[in-house]
């Protein structure tokens, strides 16, 4: 199955999942976070994985889902404690309904993940749970490294890429593994799997700062900048601060400390600023090496090129995304 397929397939699965425990009013903010959409991108790599063995990827639907489920409650907390207004085109669940809904609905995500991931092959529910417990703490850390990076000024380029690899690849990496782990991969694919998700998570990552300052709004979804206009310390802003002699410094950093700048000016002088100094190819540049990293951790997988070619194109077209 290509990755349209078995995208449609975790689409519908997701839209069934029944919502039928009480109260009511603690469900239907999950049922809802789970309705607005988005990439899908772990449970398809976890069933793209998988169907490089077995030719039944509907059979591990549910931990599939388990794993979207966990995602999407780790944004809907992001939202909250980033006070965000919108989540694809939809009001957040702390602006439809309040925060302590938030937090509450999102506890009971996070257990319903742990449910839903619970109804794999027994015989693999240790394995699976102990990758999965491992991950959710390395998420944890991650989101509190990209917190603490907001009061920093001295965040090295190294430290942005454990953030990110904590905070997004590491459950791109868990994704794979499950997905070779209920698959009966060997030890040495599990491992090489693990690799190709975390190195494809990071490039996969990069490409999101990349869009955020040059993506088309029209194809993006969403108003480009947010990154320049939060100060966050991306790649691209680390790099420079970098890169940058020494009016170059000043005009950025003038930027950085404005206070309640107006939003275009600043997007556009900073984008000015990346531009002289090379921060788009720099960042393209990087987001190939890690492309390439994952390709060849892929490329240890000791099976067919046929069969790993449906998982290759995937991660392919996600690096080259335009949203």
């Amino acid at each position: 199955m290509n990755h349209n397929e078995i995208l449609k397939m975790v689409e519908d699965f997701l839209q069934k999942l029944p919502y039928d425990r009480q109260p009511a009013s603690l469900y239907a903010p999950i049922q809802y976070v789970l309705s607005l959409g988005g990439k899908r991108i772990r449970p398809v790599l976890m069933l793209l994985t998988y169907s490089m063995y077995k030719d039944d990827p509907a059979s591990i639907l549910m931990p599939a889902a388990a794993i979207e489920t966990y995602h999407n409650y780790t944004l809907l907390h992001d939202d909250l404690m980033d006070n965000a207004d919108m989540r694809r085109g939809k009001l957040t669940v702390h602006k439809k309904w309040d925060a302590n809904t938030a937090i509450l609905s999102g506890d009971s995500m996070l257990v319903m993940a742990y449910q839903r991931m619970m109804e794999c092959d027994k015989a693999k529910m240790g394995d699976v749970l102990s990758l999965f417990t491992e991950t959710a703490l390395e998420i944890g850390e991650g989101q509190q490294y990209d917190m603490d990076f907001e009061h920093r000024n001295d965040v090295t380029e190294e430290e942005y890429i454990e953030m990110i690899r904590l905070k997004t690849s590491v459950l791109l990496a868990c994704a794979t593994k499950i997905g070779a782990i209920l698959a009966d991969a060997s030890a040495d694919d599990c491992v090489n799997l693990y690799k190709f998700g975390e190195q494809f998570g990071l490039a996969f990552q990069l490409q999101d700062d990349l869009l955020d300052v040059y993506g088309d709004p029209k194809v993006f979804g969403k108003k480009i900048g947010g990154d320049i206009m939060c100060n966050k310390k991306t790649y691209m802003l680390i790099n420079a601060f970098n890169r940058a002699n020494d009016e170059q410094r000043a005009e950025l950093r003038k930027w950085v400390m404005a206070e309640n700048p107006d939003r275009d000016e600043k997007v556009t002088a900073v984008t000015a600023l990346y531009d002289a100094i090379g921060i788009k190819e720099l960042c393209k540049e990087k987001i190939e090496f890690y492309f390439n990293e994952a390709n060849k951790f892929l490329d240890r997988v000791n099976i067919s090129e046929e069969r790993k070619a449906a998982l290759r194109e995937y991660a392919a077209v996600m690096v080259n995304r335009e949203k």
